[in-house]
């Protein structure tokens, strides 16, 4: 029998995922010159822009995973699941508003900013759901790994571009 609890838990975030880069392609092709990522400085360590797309559904499906345990072993939402599932909430919407800040207002020294205050919820998150469950705890790993890869990757980039007015 399906677990439609855990399928849903797992979709979730993904469906985040794809609203925010539907919002972000919306407002850069508002913009002129929607080639913009592709033209400012970015250090060689950059991933090729395909990488992005399957890193992220790997990173939300398991994080989607995590949240369905820590659901599961405090009985659904229960008081024991208020900080957990709040955390992972308030993060989760965080994750989604850094695309259209930095790819779609060009803005990089703020979503820099945000990417740190992400890194402290994300964090707290992943703290939170290995109090509850420790497989859901390192479920979240690969996520803080790739947070703190995406947070060294914005400050590169808001460095080599900072003397643009806009960053």
């Amino acid at each position: 029998m399906v677990n439609w609890s855990l399928v849903g838990a797992m979709f979730l975030p993904n469906v985040g995922g794809w609203m925010s880069t539907l919002t972000m392609i919306g407002q850069v092709k508002k913009q002129e010159g929607n080639a913009w990522y592709q033209v400012i400085k970015k250090p060689s360590w950059t991933p090729p822009n395909w990488v992005f797309g399957p890193a992220w559904t790997v990173l939300y499906t398991s994080m989607g995973a995590a949240s369905y345990m820590v659901y599961r072993d405090c009985g659904g939402f229960t008081e024991s699941a208020v900080l957990p599932l709040s955390l992972y909430g308030g993060q989760l919407v965080m994750n989604w508003m850094w695309t259209p800040l930095f790819f779609g207002y060009h803005r990089i020294g703020l979503a820099l900013v945000h990417m740190l205050v992400l890194d402290g919820a994300a964090v707290a998150c992943a703290r939170s759901f290995g109090a509850v469950n420790t497989t859901a705890g390192c479920l979240m790993l690969p996520y803080l790994a790739w947070l703190a890869y995406a947070t060294t990757l914005n400050y590169s980039i808001w460095k080599l571009n900072k003397d643009d007015k806009k960053n």
